[in-house]
């Protein structure tokens, strides 16, 4: 995996990493909290402490990931944690329907995908083809979403076949499930940093004017990038349904600020033009550090959410101080 970044490297040893690997202000940090973390919990940083990190948080990594593509060309999408709770629901009640068999279950990850996709396009269209305000086309497309997710599912609580969540939460050749899902995403990764889709985006985000100009079509650029975005919150909802085992018609609405956090953490900047992929996972894994941290410490219920908040502030507002004056 590579950064993805337009930005021209200037002279200076730690100046030209930090551009070159904006994440590394965030991979710092996520270093500490996983030190602070054994500290307070050794079984933490053990290999079933590291297991159990992933398979909760790989949800919040994909829609992170989703995130980023937008973000990438100077957009954002404000409806990745409804398409989650969309996906979630659509497939719970499909794998129902259908018996809860194998086939049932790949099936309904196929319609899964579809969805995404579709909730993708649908975003691009509005945004880049009707040219509406990306924040506020995004949070009018998240309700509709969000309103088919309770038609589907008025009540929360279906279960999902145990094929699927046994198979999630599931061992093969005493690897982790999980493992083999985050080297798979490694892979899809790597490849999209390659592709030329990536780099346009970028283009975009850098400046859009410029972009048209040298002949880019910038509205089907953009509209990929949703799409993108779409099917990553799909694999979100997969990676979610697996962890909880039932549906939830609102189970995705936290991810969405969360998965911005993620991609601000990671050293992208919401401008566009500028960001990696990379950043944003370990952003991610920031996050899920802290709330893990803030658990270990024994902090009481009633302020957990407060100093969640504050903790991921503080690592925010650390990460841009490295940058800024490692760039300077």
């Amino acid at each position: 995996m590579t950064t993805a970044t337009l930005s021209t490297p200037k002279p200076g040893g730690l100046k030209r990493l930090i551009e070159r690997y904006p994440f590394l202000p965030a991979l710092l940090i996520a270093l500490v909290l996983l030190g602070l973390n054994g500290l307070y919990q050794p079984r933490s940083v053990s290999f079933i402490g590291i297991t159990g990190l992933v398979k909760t948080y790989l949800a919040l990594i994909m829609l992170a990931i989703a995130q980023t593509y937008v973000v990438y060309a100077g957009d954002i999408d404000l409806s990745v944690g409804a398409i989650v709770s969309l996906v979630n629901v659509v497939i719970v009640v499909m794998m129902e329907k259908m018996g809860g068999t194998g086939f049932s279950v790949v099936a309904a990850l196929g319609m899964g995908l579809l969805v995404g996709l579709a909730c993708g396009i649908v975003n691009g269209i509005v945004v880049a083809a009707l040219r509406l305000q990306a924040i506020v086309a995004t949070f009018a497309t998240s309700i509709f979403f969000t309103g088919l997710a309770l038609y589907v599912m008025p009540v929360a609580g279906t279960p999902a076949p145990a094929t699927f969540w046994r198979t999630y939460g599931g061992r093969f050749f005493e690897i982790p499930f999980v493992f083999y899902a985050a080297v798979l995403l490694a892979i899809v990764i790597y490849v999209l940093a390659r592709t030329r889709l990536a780099t346009q985006l970028l283009a975009v985000g850098d400046d859009a004017q410029a972009a048209f100009q040298s002949g880019l079509p910038v509205t089907k650029i953009r509209i990929q990038g949703y799409a993108l975005c779409g099917l990553f919150a799909a694999l979100a909802a997969f990676c979610i349904t697996g962890d909880t085992a039932s549906g939830d018609p609102l189970v995705g609405g936290k991810m969405t600020l969360f998965s911005v956090a993620a991609v601000v953490l990671g050293g992208s900047a919401l401008s566009g033009g500028f960001g990696t992929v990379v950043g944003s996972i370990v952003g991610a894994l920031i996050i899920g550090l802290i709330n893990s941290l803030v658990f270990f410490v024994g902090t009481p219920s009633e302020w957990q959410n407060l100093v969640q908040g504050l903790a991921i502030l503080v690592a925010l507002m650390a990460g841009i101080l490295v940058g800024r004056r490692a760039r300077a």
